[in-house]
């Protein structure tokens, strides 16, 4: 049953690089990288519903298999992505923009595994949902205007970040209303940081430099929630020398990524591919 639950979340992990990619190419392509406009493009809506299924995929190998076998199979979806990425632009992956890659979900799998495990259910008070709302919301902001004054791929990492943080805050909101109490008000609060995440991941995929903007949301989005689990439900940190060599692992991964990682522009702008 282990091995079918990492074969499973390996083909999860396919479907998500697949529908990443596939939604990158579109938000590079669109001249307003919006989500009404998204919405009308054939090719980002498949990408969506393949991300939904390499999210299915992954929910069904977590009943299977252990989590220290589900969750370093998710991280493949760093590895898949960039060649699928590179052959919609019609390029090859650069080997040293693949070994970037390769550096990056080495600590990404480090930092997955040297996370403890909660226990018990968890709740969140209503002041503490507000709390989490209010400190996703303001970080998001700090880093989309940020990212107003930076290169490219400065741009592509700063926005991801800051959709990887919403999302961060989206799971922590998802875990208290599946594993503590069931309440409306959290149900009806959901929707409005996921939202906020998937128009800032289009407008990071619209800046170019793909592998920056999917690796930068591939680290923001667990260790965002990591760290509010620890503020807010009081859960514990990994501790040790360990957790700091793998982070410093995926920085050092992203950095390589945005010295590697070639921009992709819209086929009408002058700025060259």
């Amino acid at each position: 049953m282990t091995l079918l639950a990492a074969a499973i979340a390996l083909v999860g992990s396919l479907f998500f690089a697949l529908g990443a990619a596939l939604q990158q190419f579109e938000a590079v392509e669109s001249a307003k990288p919006g989500l009404l406009t998204l919405l009308r493009r054939p090719r980002w809506l498949i990408g969506g519903a393949s991300i939904l299924a390499g999210g299915g995929l992954h929910i069904v190998a977590l009943g299977l298999g252990p989590l220290t076998i589900v969750q370093p199979m998710g991280v493949a979806s760093l590895l898949f992505a960039l060649p699928i990425a590179a052959t919609l632009h019609g390029r090859r992956p650069s080997r040293r923009e693949l070994t970037a890659a390769g550096v990056v979900a080495a600590g990404l799998v480090g930092l997955v595994l040297l996370v403890p495990a909660s226990e018990g259910p968890t709740y969140l008070s209503p002041s503490g949902v507000l709390t989490l709302l209010g400190v996703a919301g303001v970080a998001a902001v700090l880093l989309w205007a940020g990212s107003k004054a930076v290169s490219p791929a400065g741009r592509a990492a700063l926005l991801a970040t800051s959709s990887g943080v919403l999302y961060g805050a989206t799971a922590t909101l998802m875990r208290v209303l599946v594993d503590g109490a069931w309440n409306w008000w959290y149900l009806l609060a959901l929707p409005v940081p996921a939202l906020l995440a998937l128009m800032m991941l289009q407008r990071a995929y619209a800046a170019g430099h793909f592998g920056v903007s999917f690796a930068s949301l591939q680290i923001a989005d667990p260790l965002t929630a990591v760290a509010f689990g620890a503020l807010l439900l009081g859960e514990p940190l990994p501790s040790g020398i360990a957790p700091v060599l793998a982070a410093a692992l995926t920085a050092a991964g992203t950095i390589a990524l945005a010295r590697t990682s070639p921009l992709e522009a819209h086929r009408n702008s002058p700025t060259p591919v």
